[in-house]
């Protein structure tokens, strides 16, 4: 048996699920699916986890509530029949929730949100916001107006990216399939489930070559996508969306599905990234008292402890920071332009609003998006 109270311990999850699972043979959504999906998310609540949920199954309610008989090939019929099926979609999660008493929030994401700093920052905060007031995010591609989704299914992508966005320690992958298997378990029903690797492992890539089974039914998009979760520390686990209680199952650490090792800590992992993000667009002069701060606290960056503004920068650009002598000893990602940072440098947070005219956050550079050198 493999040794998952690592997963049992998560507190942070990410779960995504495919229209293969929610779609009722081609004749909508299967209610009974859904609200089995929404008790079983209300049970890790329960448990004390925080829960975005990541869901596909827009364009297959929309081709069913507009009467059509089978998926167009026009991309913008496929969008206006994601743009009907996903108040479908959304409001029978919120039916399914509201029995719990729990509230939902739709949000709809491309993938410049999660990769485009300015835009990162702003959606990590809030779904970060989110869940510190106890909702529930029901998350989608923005298939109205992107095409990547539609054309490719890529939502398990946009799963491992909102990973990434909320520092979660668990992405599953629900599917129709129990996991990865060596071989193709409809060419050989002796094929034997990977019950636990380490997810780059290149095995896994020599099993998604041609005729390989991680070459059918998504795999190889699941495989790519908890390698991309990975790189915040982010554990993954694919597993058979319709097995009783399956989410319950994972959460007591049992030995279900395929789970796919990172081997970091979430902090560590999400630190390295942003180490690697070696351009820096400008920087700024800290106090001695900022700079103690930093080191000995590990504490956000506050304007008050900024002394020089040097540079061009945007706000989610990576910048630099420097002690009283010049020298660099930490980056992050920064909440406000160079420009409105001049503006707010020496001053108490409180001032801020005052100061600009609103207050996008607190801290120049929060703690969770700094990186100490």
């Amino acid at each position: 048996m493999t040794e998952r109270s690592e997963i049992a311990r998560a507190k942070r999850w990410v779960v995504k699920v495919g229209s293969a699972l929610l779609t009722n043979d081609g004749r909508g959504l299967d209610e009974g699916v859904i609200y089995s999906l929404v008790d079983q998310l209300a049970q890790l609540r329960a448990a004390g986890c925080e829960v975005v949920l990541v869901s596909s199954g827009a364009v297959a309610a929309g081709i069913v509530r507009l009467g059509w008989t089978a998926r167009p090939h026009l991309l913008h019929e496929l969008q206006a029949a994601a743009a009907v099926g996903q108040s479908i979609l959304v409001q029978s999660y919120e039916t399914g929730f509201k029995r719990h008493n729990i509230a939902t929030a739709q949000v709809l994401l491309v993938h410049d949100d999660v990769l485009a700093r300015d835009r990162y920052l702003n959606a990590r905060g809030t779904l970060k916001t989110l869940l510190k007031l106890g909702v529930v995010p029901i998350v989608n591609e923005n298939d109205t107006v992107v095409t990547d989704e539609i054309r490719f299914g890529d939502n398990d992508t946009l799963a491992a990216l909102v990973a990434n966005l909320i520092d979660a320690e668990v992405l599953v992958l629900l599917t129709d399939q129990q996991g990865l298997y060596l071989e193709d378990p409809r060419h050989n029903p002796a094929a034997e489930l990977v019950e636990c690797s380490d997810v780059h492992d290149p095995k896994l890539d020599a099993m998604a070559g041609e005729g390989g089974v991680l070459g059918r039914g998504g795999m190889v998009t699941k495989l790519r996508a908890a390698r991309l979760a990975a790189r915040s520390g982010t554990e993954t686990v694919i597993a058979a969306g319709r097995n009783e209680n399956i989410l319950g199952s994972i959460l007591a650490g049992a030995n279900v599905g395929t789970w796919l090792r990172t081997g970091k800590q979430p902090q560590n992992a999400r630190k390295q990234w942003l180490a690697g993000m070696v351009q820096t667009a400008g920087s700024v002069g800290l106090d001695e008292g900022a700079v103690l701060v930093l080191r000995d606290s590990g504490r956000s960056l506050l304007a008050v402890g900024v002394r020089d503004v040097r540079g061009n920068f945007a706000r989610g650009d990576m910048v630099s920071c420097r002690d009283p002598q010049g020298r660099e000893v930490a980056r992050g990602l920064v909440n406000y332009s160079a420009d409105e940072t001049r503006r707010i440098m020496g001053s108490p947070s409180r001032d801020i609003e005052a100061i600009l005219g609103y207050q996008a956050e607190e801290e120049l550079i929060h703690r969770d998006n700094l990186v100490l050198l």
